[in-house]
């Protein structure tokens, strides 16, 4: 069977932990966009592992992991990615580890014009982590892009890298006053990268399709969430990919009728990092209490994460986008000490009451939440391994979530490691 995992919030839902879990049952886990800007957080024992770019489910042995061409990629990070892993013991080559050739790669000058455009944003700035996915991508569209395949061609990456910093150098300078960069610098950085990386990069189309021919299952993950993505997030403060189970097909190289099921992954609670609306926020003092509690910190730049009551419409909205088959739920401990719990089941907006988000740039800026209450169940649920272990108003809790959002919560986390995940049945 093959599956795909989608975030239903704004990212950090646990998307990390969820897929080391099924990657047991899986053969190949397929990376399908996004860049270094996100980050997934496995807990295995007392150890704990960020990626950036390589799937969670490299941790397993046996498996083979996917960066497929909706990803780009900055090859130093990933390089360094694969040297840490290896140095904490876990095999990481050619056999295992597959990079698309039409992935698309970052470049130094990526990263500046990140920063330095943000800057230029003021108070409109999107609250990027400066990483240059955006920069990439935009290339990518403007059809003027170097890919990994470009990058094993030393004649190819000199031809293009020169025509790139020709036009790059000229905005960087005379817009923004930033020195121009240095071809050569550049150019010898990256043969060296491709050097090492040229073992690992191949057509995934053929990859993928020769695996399936052979009944292997697949596990597609995405980075960021439903509301990150850039055609249906909260635009303009979004990411610079489609987030989406859709995206899978495209970033992942596989066609749609191959796909068998959507899980997405929601917290128990609201979570955002950087700027944009978020109509559930909570006040100082409680956000503070579960942000300690759910170590609510981003994984690749350690900014604090805003917290906010689980928004339904929210996450009934994702459902419906990605087509969602049922809901992995995590992070349900970071509740057990909270007396009285809100659900967010609509908005106020313009006089009228609202149950799915609209596009409007107003309205999140502007929307009232509506809400429901819950009983809280205060009793600690981390030891718990199946429903029956689990207080009476936490089953309520959940089963008030699945009913506004109309769909099933299959998988339960309550806590971060490996062992705090259990099939929901009850």
């Amino acid at each position: 069977m093959n599956k795909v995992l989608v975030g239903t919030q704004w990212g950090d839902e646990g998307k990390g932990k969820i897929i080391d879990w099924l990657s047991e049952d899986v053969d190949i886990i397929v990376r399908y966009q996004g860049g270094n800007n996100a980050g997934h957080t496995v807990v295995v024992g007392e150890n704990k592992y960020v990626f950036h770019l390589i799937p969670s489910g490299i941790l397993h042995k046996g498996k083979s992991c996917v960066i497929g061409n909706g990803v780009v990629i900055d090859p130093e990070v990933l390089i360094k990615e694969i040297h840490e892993l290896v140095k904490q013991g876990f095999a990481v080559d050619s056999s295992n580890l597959i990079i698309s050739d039409r992935a698309h790669v970052i470049f130094p000058y990526h990263r500046v014009w990140d920063s330095l455009k943000e800057k230029q944003l003021g108070n409109l700035k999107i609250g990027t982590t400066g990483k240059g996915i955006g920069p990439c991508y935009v290339d990518k569209f403007d059809r003027s892009g170097i890919r990994m395949i470009d990058l094993l061609d030393k004649e190819t990456l000199k031809d293009k890298l020169k025509a790139s910093l020709e036009i790059k150098n000229n905005i960087l300078t005379k817009v923004f006053g930033h020195s121009a960069f240095k071809f050569e610098e550049i150019y010898k950085n990256y043969l060296k990268f491709a050097d090492f990386l040229a073992p690992f990069v191949k057509d995934c189309v053929i990859y993928l399709d020769t695996a399936l021919k052979n009944n292997k299952n697949i596990l597609f993950e995405g980075a960021q969430g439903t509301f990150l993505d850039v055609d249906f997030g909260t635009y303009p403060f979004v990411t610079s990919s489609s987030t989406l189970a859709g995206a899978a097909c495209l970033g992942g190289s596989i066609g749609p009728a191959r796909i068998d099921k959507v899980i997405g992954v929601a917290k128990a609670y609201t979570t955002r990092v950087g700027e944009g609306p978020f109509p559930t926020q909570l006040d100082n003092d409680l956000m503070n209490e579960i942000r300690e509690k759910g170590n609510e910190f981003g994984a690749t730049t350690g900014r604090p994460r805003r917290c906010g009551w689980f928004d339904a419409s929210m996450v009934s909205y994702a459902v419906k986008v990605n087509g969602i088959d049922e809901i992995a739920l995590t992070k349900l401990d970071v509740l057990d000490d909270i007396k009285n719990i809100k659900i967010c089941v609509g908005y106020r907006y313009k006089s009228k009451i609202y149950h799915y988000p609209l596009a409007d740039f107003r309205f999140w800026s502007e929307a009232v939440p509506v809400y429901e209450d819950a009983d809280g169940w205060l009793e600690d649920t981390s030891a718990a391994h199946s429903a029956d272990e689990l207080p009476k108003n936490a089953i309520k809790y959940i089963s008030k979530i699945s009913e506004l959002i109309e769909t099933p919560v299959t998988i339960l986390s309550v806590g971060s490691k490996r062992n705090q995940t259990f099939f929901f049945q009850q």
